[in-house]
């Protein structure tokens, strides 16, 4: 696709007779959020290591605008834009809010990679990380140790590391997850307001969540694409309804 920031073709995993992603093709457009769903085992999560780069596909290719990143490594994709969320939050326990920030604000020049104590002396990184912090609203939390904020607190900080390293791509893997119904409506209106501003691949079981945010939702099943569109069309697909959705739909 011409304006797609992010593309997979022909994209294939196989881990022994186990095959994860199948022949896979899949696109991310500027500004939009694409959500990929599918049962447990689909290969949902495969196939954001592959775009990270933390998984090597066996054949494909994954372009990122008009350069071909298929054999680049996490750092050197992330230095290019493409930034990511884990299911299960990553973070540095033992430091601040704002020192975990500081260090992906650090990492995201290739220029400025340097000791990590200089992360906590270094004033020019200090000004972007409250920013970041700021934009997922956790300026009142600069202070405090990571392992200290409760777990939606620690969600929001995974995802101001994410955006402190201001990327064109965000891959977001399931960030409602642990969330309650409050966290998770905040969670909601904080990535619809930064939709827009960069495209976003979304990875999420909530289907409310997806309802609110997808612009396009694909959905795998045994590492294929079954189908792609529109969350209304996808969500009154009978096929979709038999093989994932059923009556959450």
């Amino acid at each position: 696709m011409a304006d797609a920031v992010l593309a997979v073709r022909g994209l294939r995993k196989a881990f022994g007779a186990l095959v994860v992603s199948d022949d896979l093709n899949l696109d991310v457009r500027f500004g939009e959020c694409h959500a990929v769903i599918g049962p447990n085992g689909a290969g949902k999560t495969t196939l954001l290591a592959q775009l990270a780069g933390e998984l090597a596909p066996d054949h494909g290719a994954i372009a990122f605008g008009d350069r071909d990143v298929t054999h680049l490594s996490p750092d050197a994709r992330a230095r290019l834009g493409i930034a990511r969320s884990f299911q299960i939050t990553t973070i540095v326990d033992d430091f601040t809010a704002e020192d975990n920030v500081a260090l992906a604000v650090q990492a995201r020049d290739a220029t400025a990679m340097r000791f990590w104590k200089s992360a906590f002396r270094d004033t020019s990184l200090r000004e972007p990380a409250r920013a970041a912090l700021a934009r997922v609203g956790l300026s009142t939390r600069a202070g405090m140790r990571a392992s200290d904020l409760a777990h939606g607190e620690q969600r929001l900080l995974e995802l101001a590391i994410a955006l402190a390293q201001e990327p064109a791509v965000l891959l977001l893997d399931e960030p409602m997850a642990g969330l309650g119904h409050d966290e998770s409506r905040a969670m909601i209106e904080l990535l619809r307001g930064i939709k827009g501003t960069v495209a976003m691949l979304l990875i999420e079981h909530d289907m409310n969540a997806v309802a609110q945010l997808a612009d396009r939702v694909t959905v795998l099943l045994s590492g294929r694409v079954i189908a792609t569109g529109a969350y209304a069309t996808i969500r009154d697909d009978a096929f979709v309804r038999d093989a994932y959705l059923g009556d959450s739909a």
